[in-house]
C-alpha cells in the first residue's frame, strides 16, 4: 500500500513568556492511501497542533518545529510557504472546528466555494458557480442554487458543516484533514456527517485524518487510531485490535467516559480526575501517571518508550492493561 504522508519525529513548541511550550512531541505516523486514521485525545493533547503542523499551516516567529513530514514524495518541512501553499486542496485540505468562524461572515456561499475552484483548477467564473452547485448537491444540502446566495448566518450549525465540507473536497484533495467535525451538532446531525464523510472517502477515493476527543466517532469510521496524551502519541492501532484490546490506561479512561445510552437514569457519568500536566514543565515519569487507577512507583521516575506487542499494538506504559509487556 502507498503512504500519502509520513511523518517522523515531529516535535511542535511555543515561545511564551513563561518558557517554552511543548505541544507535539517526536510524533511518528504513517498514513497510507485510501486509508481513514483517528487522531483521539482530550483538548489540550496536541491532536490539533500536529495536524496543523503537519500540514505546514504553523507560522510564526514564536513557533519551533523540527521533524520530517514527507507528503506524497515530498519533504513539506523543505518546501517553501508559497510551495506548500500550492499543495493545498489539490493535495491536502482541512475542515476547521468551528465552521462560523472558518466561513468568511460578509461573503455569500458560492463566492466563498467557487474561489477555490477559480485559483486552484482555473475554472471560469460560471463553471465554477456549476460546480458549486454540484458540490452541494454532493454533501446534501436542500435547494442548493438558492443556498449559493445565502451568508454563513443564514445557515444552521450542521449545513455550515457541509458547506466547509464543499469547500474542502472541491479541488478532490488526496488528504483531507477533519479537526473535530461534529463538534456542537446534536447527535442526529452527527451522525448525518461522519455519513457523508465516509460516502466521500469511497466516492473521491480520499485518505482522511479524523480529530477528535471522541472514541465512539472513530470506532466506525477509521481503519486505525492514535491516541494522544501531553503531546505524545500514547497506544496506536489498527481499530479493531484498539477496540479488541486497549493497553493505554488513558485510552481505557476515554472509553469509560462516554455516555452510555443503557445506564439507568441519574448515573453519575465517569470523569478522568485531575488534568493534563504542565507543558512547559512536565517533570519525571509517565504524563499520565498523575491520573492513572493503575500506577506504580517506577511510573513517576521513568518516562515510558512507545513499544509494541507482538501483533503491532504501540503502547507507551510500564504496566500495560492485560498485562501485555
Amino acid at each position: 500500500m502507498t503512504t500519502i504522508m509520513s511523518i517522523r519525529d515531529l516535535n511542535v513548541s511555543f515561545d511564551t513568556p513563561r518558557g517554552m511550550l511543548e505541544a507535539v512531541r517526536g510524533v511518528d505516523l504513517e498514513i497510507e492511501a485510501g486509508t481513514s486514521i483517528g487522531i483521539v485525545g482530550e483538548s489540550g493533547s496536541g491532536k490539533t497542533v500536529m495536524s496543523r503542523a503537519a500540514m505546514g499551516l504553523l507560522q510564526g516567529r514564536n513557533v519551533r518545529r523540527t521533524g520530517t513530514v514527507v507528503y506524497d514524495g515530498q519533504e513539506l518541512t523543505a518546501m517553501t510557504r508559497e510551495q506548500v501553499r500550492n499543495t493545498f486542496g489539490t493535495g491536502m485540505a482541512m475542515i476547521f472546528q468551528d465552521p462560523m468562524t472558518a466561513l468568511n461572515p460578509v461573503r455569500r456561499i458560492g463566492s466563498q466555494l467557487s474561489e477555490g475552484l477559480r485559483v486552484r483548477l482555473g475554472l471560469s467564473k460560471k463553471a465554477a458557480s456549476a460546480r458549486s452547485k454540484e458540490l452541494l448537491d454532493l454533501v446534501h444540502i436542500p435547494d442548493a442554487q438558492a443556498m449559493l446566495h445565502k451568508f454563513p448566518y443564514q445557515l444552521s450549525g450542521g449545513m455550515r458543516q457541509r458547506v466547509m465540507i464543499a469547500i474542502a473536497i472541491a479541488c478532490k484533495p488526496k488528504l483531507l484533514f477533519a479537526d473535530e467535525p461534529t463538534t456542537a451538532l446534536d447527535v442526529t446531525v452527527q451522525a448525518q456527517i461522519l455519513q457523508l464523510l465516509r460516502e466521500l472517502r469511497q466516492e473521491l477515493d480520499m485518505s482522511m485524518v479524523l480529530v477528535t476527543h471522541d472514541l465512539g466517532v472513530v470506532a466506525g469510521n477509521t481503519d486505525s487510531v492514535a491516541v494522544m496524551y501531553a503531546g505524545e502519541v500514547v497506544e496506536y492501532a489498527t481499530t479493531k485490535k484498539l477496540f479488541a484490546g486497549m493497553r493505554m490506561p488513558y485510552t481505557e479512561a476515554l472509553l469509560q467516559s462516554i455516555p452510555k445510552v443503557d445506564h439507568p437514569s441519574g448515573k453519575r457519568l465517569s470523569v478522568i480526575a485531575g488534568r493534563l500536566p504542565d507543558p512547559i514543565d512536565r517533570g519525571a515519569g509517565c504524563s499520565f501517571a498523575p491520573r492513572c487507577q493503575y500506577v506504580q512507583a517506577k511510573c513517576h521516575t521513568e518516562h515510558p518508550p512507545l513499544e509494541a506487542d507482538p501483533d503491532g499494538h504501540l503502547f507507551r506504559c510500564w504496566f500495560p492493561i492485560g498485562g501485555a509487556k
